[in-house]
């Protein structure tokens, strides 16, 4: 298997990488291609959207992840979420950061998707599905667990 810090960024918008953080607390990520390394041992079936669980495996890890990342996502770097509608009632979220538009769980589409900046998406809307707020929740704690390993800090401490 591909050491994960080693995985080509493939995303949509990956040419943004570089983007630094405004929030100091999850500042850690470093960047947007940092955040996206890390959510790669973030990423699980449990926070894959239950819709979509069957469809989520290692090799596709981005798989039902769009909304609670973009959300993320919008917590670290700030702007806006945006949706695609997907057909079934549902959208594909993905974010705009200044002139920047990416979108990091575009990996799981094997076909390309139009990112229109017609349809905002709010976080009370999405996040009044318990499941959705509880998938994100994990998301964002697996996140600040992993990055507080990286940096070295001892669980003795009581703080992960």
């Amino acid at each position: 298997m591909m050491e994960l810090s080693r995985k080509a960024m493939m995303f949509y918008g990956c040419e943004h990488s570089d983007l630094k953080p405004t929030n100091g607390e999850l500042a850690f990520v470093g960047s947007l291609g940092g955040l996206y390394r890390l959510l790669l041992g973030c990423w699980r079936r449990e926070t894959c959207a239950p819709r979509l669980q069957d469809k989520w495996s290692e090799s596709n890890s981005t798989c039902g992840q769009c909304s609670i990342t973009s959300f993320l996502v919008q917590d670290i770097f700030g702007g806006e979420v945006y949706g695609v509608p997907n057909g079934d009632g549902s959208f594909h979220c993905f974010n705009k950061v200044g002139d920047a538009v990416f979108d990091l769980t575009s990996e799981q589409f094997d076909h390309p998707i139009e990112y229109r900046l017609d349809i905002p998406q709010k976080r009370e809307a999405h996040f009044a599905k318990a499941e959705k707020k509880s998938r994100y929740d994990a998301l964002k704690g697996a996140l600040i667990r992993m990055g507080r390993r990286r940096s070295g800090l001892d669980s003795s401490l009581g703080l992960l």
